[in-house]
């Protein structure tokens, strides 16, 4: 009889991809571990049959629980580790708060590290499949997006790279590119967060307020179509010729708008900076912006 494949999903609460995941590998069979912060939102997931496990992602201690708790319940393997928790940050850049910066770094890059260091063992031991969500936005770059993006970016470089170290312990890396789909993230307080009232925006804060909005005007794909999509990928397994066939994809673009987003990383820099300037209403904010500034030095 086949093991049952056992899977360890970051980020579960109800409404987000991560809960949509957990529901989509229950349904292939597999045993999954949901984890949130609140464990009190995964009573749904639990009373379906799942595993349950508190995990704060940006706390070593929760981390190193979590694994304890992980091995006892597999056996001490683990198959796949889905690095899906995340926070949301749509801030300009002048008016950036460095804390919250950190915090969105702690949640999106360093968490995704520690879950990596800490459960390398039981991946090692099942020759496992890591996940990590990074997001469309570090192609386009999108205005008031500069931490958020440059966090998915570095989520990124930190992955092709651990891919490169976990090859000869014979763990496998997939980095998926998260293009518009539909999640609580956007509920978060932190990304409905007000302009500073001496904000330089100020004068175009309708598209600062619509920048912040972007999952109401843009198009997204449902969360359960964007986990098929993902589960199917990750379940490939390793493949042949050492996974250069038939075997899960180191890299998979998921979600609206990704084509736009592959075709920015194709061609000159200057393309994705006209798309993101476009799709922003970046001549409607240039011109505010000097509309005030220039109402300002009269009256001066």
């Amino acid at each position: 009889m086949a093991q049952q494949t056992t899977v360890l999903i970051t980020g579960c609460s109800p409404g987000g991809i991560g809960h949509a995941l957990a529901m989509e590998f229950h349904k292939r069979g597999c045993h999954v571990i949901a984890t949130a912060r609140r464990p009190g939102v995964l009573r749904e997931l639990g009373a379906m049959g799942m595993s349950t496990l508190q995990l704060d992602v940006t706390d070593q201690a929760s981390v190193d629980a979590c694994r304890d708790e992980t091995a006892a319940l597999t056996g001490g393997r683990l198959d796949m580790l889905v690095n899906n928790a995340g926070r949301m940050s749509v801030m300009p850049a002048l008016d950036q708060d460095l804390d919250d910066a950190k915090a969105v770094f702690e949640a999106n890059l360093f968490g995704t590290m520690r879950m990596c260091r800490a459960f390398g063992s039981l991946l090692m031991r099942a020759r496992g499949l890591i996940i990590n969500e990074s997001s469309l936005g570090c192609t386009v770059c999108p205005p008031f997006y500069s931490v958020y993006s440059s966090a998915k970016a570095a989520l990124i470089a930190y992955s092709r790279s651990l891919r490169r170290e976990l090859r000869p312990l014979d763990v496998r890396v997939m980095v998926v590119v998260v293009g518009c789909v539909e999640s609580a993230i956007w509920e978060n307080p932190a990304s409905r967060t007000d302009l500073p009232p001496d904000s330089l925006y100020q004068p175009a804060r309708d598209v600062f307020r619509r920048a912040q909005a972007s999952d109401e005007f843009l198009r997204s794909t449902l969360a359960d179509v964007f986990a098929a999509k993902l589960v199917t990928a990750a379940l490939r397994g390793e493949g042949r010729l050492g996974g250069w066939v038939g075997g899960s994809p180191d890299w998979l673009w998921e979600g609206a708008y990704v084509g736009l987003g592959r075709l920015c990383m194709a061609l000159p820099w200057g393309f994705s900076d006209l798309v993101s300037f476009v799709m922003c209403n970046g001549n409607r904010m240039t011109r505010l912006i000097r509309e005030a500034a220039a109402a300002k030095l009269k009256t001066a």
